[in-house]
């Protein structure tokens, strides 16, 4: 996120050509928002693999009680985002991204303090899983609200690409450590490592001086009447933005379709790398972290190729690149370097491909929304696109269970293959230099 010297975006047409906005890294206060968001996604990512690694390589859970775990975690993202979006829409976001660390810290640390005492069984990561799972849905709408309240519309592609270079960076860092502290330590260490991050970044970000403009729908009621609209008729709002929309509308069933297999595919990975490779805890980290450095390289990319190439062909072109790299990985056998070697190629062309998808999705529905309309969008696609990823891992566990990790990786990542296929289909693939302007 780019302060500038107001506290409100002005509108633009985004620069394609990938220069860095003037002053940026020399604003203190983007400084300490971006090192908060940077221990914001560290604590996340040590978080989503040390619960699933304690279940299976401590508790010795099996494949449908680790689809059960993931489902829980991400349980709330179905639940939680179309409310988080109006809510963040009345609220200032970086007090919503405040309060959410400083919860994910204390549940962090509540677990790392029950481990001790040896009561962290299977029910208290349940808990502990849906809990940060709740709070990071309400941060993940809110810190990409705050992006385009403190930017120009001109700068919304570097801005991502800086937010999600600090995204890559935990990518890099939380897995390894993740995987790591609970293979050589314990869970609640690992678990308490997490607090520590998420405290970090309440501290980071309540150091912000430059006040966050409110958004408009927190104007007095006595003013705007159909400002202080219900919280239902603000979501139904927001869902038909989107529905209307037709590149935003391609955007929402692309990634239902990418994060449903996806979700899958990670439940039977996270068995099939320990149980059928035969890897050991802190290999699987190691593996895992290869995303990290591959999305590191997609963030750059972000901020050059749509803008010489055309947002459409980056979009479907990396789409087909990043997924079809999973596809390799039910063809490995042993524990050799050559299959680590194989494994972390793939992680990080998978990683390098999907972050550019990323960055680049989200630099489109941020141009195309307007300023009022920010949460809701983020929200109502993130509702659509992870709305179920819950099935998909309780999925990823059927196929484990019934038709063995191999071919039920296979399958899974098979799937993700829909998702270029339905870019390519729409009006998304058709998209040129420029950024779409706000549809009103």
């Amino acid at each position: 996120m780019h302060p500038l010297s107001s506290p409100t975006p002005s509108s633009g047409v985004p620069d394609s050509g990938g220069n860095a906005p003037p002053g940026l890294w020399r604003d203190a206060d983007f400084r300490r928002l971006w090192a908060g968001q940077t221990a914001s996604q560290l604590g996340e990512h040590t978080t989503l693999v040390v619960l699933p690694l304690f279940a299976v390589l401590t508790l010795d859970a099996g494949a449908g009680q680790l689809g059960v775990l993931l489902a829980v975690g991400q349980a709330p993202i179905l639940l939680l985002s179309l409310l988080a979006g109006a809510w963040v829409d009345r609220w200032r976001a970086r007090t919503v991204m405040v309060l959410t660390d400083a919860a994910r810290s204390v549940a962090l640390g509540a677990a790392a303090v029950a481990g001790i005492f040896g009561l962290l069984g299977l029910p208290a990561l349940f808990v502990v899983a849906f809990t940060v799972g709740a709070l990071s849905v309400l941060f993940d709408v809110a810190y990409q609200a705050s992006l385009v309240r403190m930017v120009r519309r001109d700068q919304l592609v570097q801005g991502n690409s800086a937010l999600e270079g600090s995204r890559s960076a935990a990518q890099i860092g939380g897995p390894a450590l993740g995987g790591a502290l609970v293979s050589l330590l314990s869970a609640p260490v690992a678990a308490a490592a997490g607090a520590l991050f998420f405290a970090v970044s309440f501290v980071s970000l309540r150091r912000i001086r430059r006040p966050e403009a409110a958004p408009e729908c927190v104007a007095p009621v006595t003013e705007r009447p159909e400002r202080a609209a219900p919280v239902r008729r603000r979501i139904l709002e927001g869902v038909r933005f989107i529905a209307t929309n037709a590149c935003l509308r391609a955007v929402c069933l692309a990634s239902a379709a990418f994060q449903f297999s996806l979700a899958a595919t990670m439940t039977v990975y996270l068995l099939f790398l320990p149980r059928e490779l035969h890897l050991t805890g802190v290999t699987v980290g190691l593996v895992l972290a290869a995303t990290g450095p591959g999305a590191l390289l997609g963030s750059v990319l972000a901020a050059r190729l749509p803008g010489r190439f055309g947002h459409g062909v980056v979009l479907v072109s990396a789409a087909v690149l990043g997924n079809g790299a999973l596809l390799c990985v039910p063809a490995l056998h042993g524990s050799s370097a050559a299959t680590v070697l194989a494994l972390l190629a793939a992680n990080l062309v998978f990683g390098t491909f999907s972050q550019l998808v990323n960055v680049t999705v989200m630099a489109v529905r941020q141009a195309a929304t307007p300023d009022g309309m920010q949460g809701r969008a983020a929200a109502t696609i993130t509702f659509v696109g992870m709305g179920f990823t819950p099935l998909g891992s309780l999925l990823g566990g059927l196929l484990a269970q019934e038709w063995g990790l191999r071919t039920g990786l296979l399958v899974a990542a098979a799937g993700m293959m829909l998702s270029p296929v339905l870019m390519a289909a729409s009006p998304l693939a058709r998209l040129g230099r420029v950024l779409p302007a706000p549809q009103t």
